[in-house]
């Protein structure tokens, strides 16, 4: 699909869902647009989750913000209400959970729809784990146990996301297989600890609030292209049945100058 121009959308890899010390949260404040903004936290993936709502609000009550949840699951505003809620916001925080669920329950109540136009309107949108996977065009996720593919997104993000690169076993080297097989078209993998900021689908800024912690680009090799066995970064990593290109990406230590 067209990209609009100025929709911005943030991948997390951290915040008050894993984090203490909130750098993360801090960080995308500061791009919301507004001194004070509105945010209102999604926590459908969770199934509404009552303790997860609570952590929302006891992080983000004591910011610069004014914090709001949208729930689902136990929705009371009509359509239109519900529009000039969405539309009213700042920023939409998604919350981790179940991937494949979620776009479904979005779509019953056209949360899908409105989310498109309050990005479109200049409504930051940005999420963790699951969170971070619904905005691209296709996500690798354990919403079905096993890690798998899934082809579901919003696609305000072309290609590919994948969570907790170096936070859960099997991650790395099971979406790197999908891209290589063509799967999962490529895309870009978060190390936890990092955040990313894409403007019109293009990387504008990347930050991390553990050192060394990295962003990753991952496309599938190049035709021709000579394997490498065992080479990060390089196709032809044993047990792919391609290869990837896996190319790191520079990001900035949070406290220190952009």
């Amino acid at each position: 699909m067209a990209l609009v121009p100025g929709r911005r959308v943030v991948l997390l890899g951290g915040g008050f869902s894993t984090d203490e010390d909130g750098p993360l949260d801090d960080w995308l404040l500061t791009r919301a647009g507004n001194p004070r903004p509105r945010v209102c936290f999604l926590p459908t993936a969770s199934g509404d989750a009552p303790g997860y709502v609570d952590r929302f609000l006891s992080a983000f009550r004591s910011r610069a913000c004014v914090p709001a949840v949208l729930s689902l699951f136990r929705r009371e505003l009509d359509d239109d209400a519900l529009r000039a809620f969405l539309l009213a916001q700042d920023v939409v925080y998604v919350g981790g959970g179940n991937t494949a669920n979620m776009p479904a329950v979005w779509r019953v109540h056209g949360v899908d729809r409105l989310l498109r136009e309050a990005c479109d309107r200049g409504t930051l949108l940005c999420g963790i784990s699951a969170g971070a996977n619904c905005w691209a065009d296709a996500s690798h996720t354990d919403s079905f146990g096993p890690l798998a593919s899934l082809r579901d997104g919003l696609g305000l993000l072309p290609g590919s996301v994948c969570p907790h690169y170096d936070g859960e076993p099997g991650r790395r080297p099971s979406y790197r297989q999908a891209v290589a097989a063509g799967t999962l078209p490529g895309g870009w993998a978060l190390e936890d600890g990092v955040a990313a900021l894409f403007t019109d689908g293009r990387l504008a800024e990347a930050v991390t609030r553990r050192p060394g912690a990295r962003l990753y680009r991952v496309e599938p090799a190049a035709p021709g292209e000579p394997l490498r066995p065992g080479v990060p970064g390089k196709p032809g990593t044993p047990g792919e049945p391609g290869g990837v290109d896996e190319h790191p990406v520079p990001c900035r230590p949070l406290g220190t100058a952009p």
